[in-house]
């Protein structure tokens, strides 16, 4: 299907000055379109984004509010607290190398790694950027990614350069951390030890255990000696609770007409308006590592024509856009099915079952925000 911008109105005789009774008056130019974007991220950028993104930058570990009847929510903000203190300047070996932990006395029991391991919408993400923010180093000495930027990363320096560049960090924090292919487990297993070696502490979330990492996703007994590997990087923290993003709050709105979707995204500065097949189309030409680079300069994403996800692959990559723009608190105003309706019964009982409900809960959060656009 070719790239197209949603089917528009007909906006010719309406004007930023002329406004529709019962409409916000209509923008001059007409909204962008995500799938005319095919950004280029260059090396030196991706190393230095490795931070929290937009919604995340704020967060500490006192602005985490643990679900009272979920003891493992207040315990984990206990053990990343001591964690985090653990990684203090007072543990470096003091050689004038890059090397925060001395092997003679080591500051910190067992792994030098904390894993964050529980369902979608507990807090992990909002934890593990705490920690980053709490870890006594300057930003860059530490470094926050998610999975799929960090492997990007190893593809554009090369592993060396990536290792090398790393390995002067204190704190590594990988987000969303999940093997879905052969080689990124021995890729990433090669990494973390070169890494470990070096001194970076590390610190994961995800919503698979360690040791069950690829599970359900290809030949993970092949790759046994790889995944134990990379669990006995990570003391395993389990954290319970229910999805946080929809605790006491009203059911996601109802998906508008097309005609809503278009008006809103004319009148809305900054706004992006595509036909939802199309996109889908287009994200398979985009890296995933450069989705969150798609959104660049986007208040607010309007779809048309949302259905079904078509194929496994495809709904993989709308789980990485996804996740981009709820990082960046971009809100998607959408016509067609609503979300929870995106991902057959198949995959949601699939080996990435939990990938497909965190999307669903953040698209639907994201619909939620972007109720405000759509005149009353």
């Amino acid at each position: 299907m070719p790239c197209s911008l949603a089917r528009p109105l007909n906006l010719r005789a309406v004007s930023s000055s002329t406004a529709v009774p019962g409409q916000s008056p209509i923008a001059e130019t007409a909204p962008l379109s995500l799938c005319a974007l095919e950004p280029h991220v260059p090396a030196d950028r991706l190393v230095a984004e490795m931070v929290p993104p937009p919604r995340f930058d704020s967060v500490r570990f006192d602005t985490y509010v643990p679900d009272p009847d979920q003891p493992s929510q207040i315990e984990a903000v206990k053990v990343l607290g001591g964690f985090a203190t653990g990684l203090g300047g007072a543990h470096a070996t003091g050689t004038g190398k890059r090397k925060w932990f001395s092997r003679r006395a080591a500051p910190v029991a067992g792994p030098l790694g904390v894993y964050l391991d529980g369902g979608y919408g507990v807090g992990k993400t909002h934890l593990l950027a705490s920690l980053w923010h709490a870890t006594p180093a300057a930003p860059s000495l530490k470094a926050f990614g998610t999975f799929v930027e960090l492997t990007n990363l190893v593809g554009a320096l090369g592993f060396q350069q990536t290792v090398q560049t790393l390995s002067g960090h204190r704190l590594l924090c990988i987000d969303e951390f999940e093997l879905d292919d052969p080689g990124d487990t021995v890729l990433v297993s090669s990494l973390l030890s070169r890494l470990v070696e070096a001194g970076v502490a590390l610190a994961a979330t995800s919503n698979t255990l360690p040791g069950k990492l690829g599970e359900g996703r290809f030949a993970a007994a092949d790759f046994l000696r790889e995944i134990q590997g990379l669990s006995s990087h990570f003391r395993p923290l389990r954290i319970d609770g229910e999805d946080y993003r929809h605790r006491g709050l009203p059911e996601a709105p109802a998906p508008y007409s097309d005609g809503q979707v278009t008006r809103a995204a004319y009148a809305t500065e900054g706004a992006s308006l595509d036909d939802f097949p199309s996109l889908l189309d287009h994200l398979a030409r985009v890296h995933p590592s450069r989705y969150g680079a798609l959104t660049d300069g986007v208040r607010a994403v309007c779809l048309t024509d949302v259905q079904p996800v078509p194929d496994q692959s495809t709904a993989l990559r709308l789980v990485v856009l996804a996740d981009r723009l709820y990082d960046r608190e971009i809100p998607v105003l959408a016509s067609g099915l609503p979300f929870d309706r995106l991902f057959s019964d198949e995959m949601l009982n699939g080996g990435y079952r939990k990938k497909y409900f965190r999307a669903i809960s953040r698209l639907t959060a994201l619909a939620r925000d972007a109720k405000g656009l759509v005149a009353q």
